[in-house]
């Protein structure tokens, strides 16, 4: 319980520095007490670490992730699956422990390309790197190439964790572009020796320590999808006269299929076009039966060479009168799914009772007329970014 206390204090310490942006703040909040009076960003680090050893590895972890992130932009997380493109494992760290040169792995091949990993057991001095394990990637045989080549990667390096059984994740969410004149990139300030080097953390088992990359082309698309709303479009009134009413029977009825969403600026085969139609039930349905008329407008297939997703219909459902213009209407705006036969509408547009009151001006000469008029549609077309 009192390490769950501590935990939570200092992590609500970290939480204060974010907010505050004031690295002398968090300093005098953690060391106050501690027998230290150092106020450097170097302290800050020290004292972030030596209250990760007391509160165990995993808080340490999320403290140290925090700290990166504010001073870097790095992030570090952990991950339960190995990296996709390379692992190195040394058996026998003792033997290296302190050698100021580089390991370089051998050739590996991902993505298409070839690289190396290149790693620094006392850091990389030249890129911010002492007191640290320093981890890069190399792109070679670059040769073949065209010329003005480049690579876009999205690279995420590794440690290993038996302890934990799981890989300590190092990424700044940057896209790295390799070139002619930068054929390497990776992280100076991959973990702190004082870290890694820890028996404690449990990085180093048995003498024997892992590391990996993760390379991802980032290929930038050359093409997106755009969805348009068009408002009143051409051809977006659809009427349907239903004869003989009297004599139809207990069961839905559908119109004729029509088309809307049509795009007057690009050639026709580019264009979205969503079949509609409408339908009913002249002795009633769903909680209107038998008391009332129901209406519905249906989204079917679409035109060949659409482009098949949801489209978005806003709609003026009416019953017309046919004696004057107090007609029965129904508003609704929707997102209509790919899938056909998906309905939109009401149970009871009017009552039976006033349906079949002739005076009312509904059902004249045996006849009703239901429309559709499409206030906006959504087109969907493949434009070049």
């Amino acid at each position: 319980m009192d390490s769950q206390k501590r935990s939570l204090g200092f992590l609500s310490l970290a939480f204060l520095f974010i907010t505050c942006s004031s690295a002398e703040f968090l300093i005098h909040q953690v060391t106050e007490g501690r027998e230290t009076e150092n106020n450097s960003s170097y302290s800050l680090q020290s004292n972030l670490e030596m209250e990760g050893h007391r509160i165990g590895s995993e808080t340490k972890l999320t403290i140290y992730f925090l700290k990166k992130s504010l001073f870097t932009g790095v992030t570090r997380v952990w991950r339960d699956d190995r990296p996709s493109s390379k692992i190195v494992t040394i058996a026998g760290y003792s033997v290296i422990k302190g050698r100021g040169e580089p390991y370089e792995s051998s050739v590996f091949e991902a993505a298409g390309y070839k690289w190396r990993l290149v790693l620094y057991v006392t850091g990389n001095k030249n890129d911010g790197g002492n007191g640290y394990i320093s981890l890069y990637v190399r792109m070679e045989e670059t040769e073949s190439l065209r010329y003005g080549w480049e690579v876009n990667v999205d690279l995420k390096l590794f440690v290993h964790n038996p302890k934990q059984h799981k890989y300590l994740t190092v990424t700044d969410g940057a896209v790295k572009r390799f070139n002619a004149a930068k054929k390497e990139w990776g992280f100076g300030q991959l973990i702190s020796l004082a870290t890694f080097e820890n028996t404690n953390q449990g990085y180093i088992v048995q003498d024997t320590c892992s590391f990996g990359a993760e390379i991802l082309i980032v290929k930038p698309a050359n093409q997106q999808e755009k969805v348009t709303f068009i408002s009143n479009p051409p051809n977006n009134v659809f009427t349907w006269k239903i004869l003989r009413f009297s004599n139809l029977e207990d069961k839905f009825y559908y119109s004729a299929d029509f088309l809307v969403g049509d795009r007057y600026w690009l050639v026709l085969d580019m264009i979205s076009h969503h079949i509609m139609r409408l339908g009913f039930n002249p002795k009633g349905s769903g909680g209107g039966r038998p008391h009332a008329l129901p209406i519905f407008l249906y989204a079917q297939g679409f035109r060949p060479n659409a482009v098949a997703t949801n489209t978005w219909g806003a709609v003026n459902l009416r019953l017309k009168n046919q004696r004057s213009s107090n007609h029965k209407q129904l508003y609704s705006a929707a997102w209509y799914p790919i899938r056909s036969g998906y309905g939109v509408g009401v149970n009871n547009i009017i009552l039976m009772a006033d349906l079949k009151d002739t005076s009312k001006g509904y059902l004249v000469n045996d006849a009703i007329i239901f429309e559709a008029e499409v206030v906006k549609v959504s087109v969907t077309n493949i434009v070049p970014v």
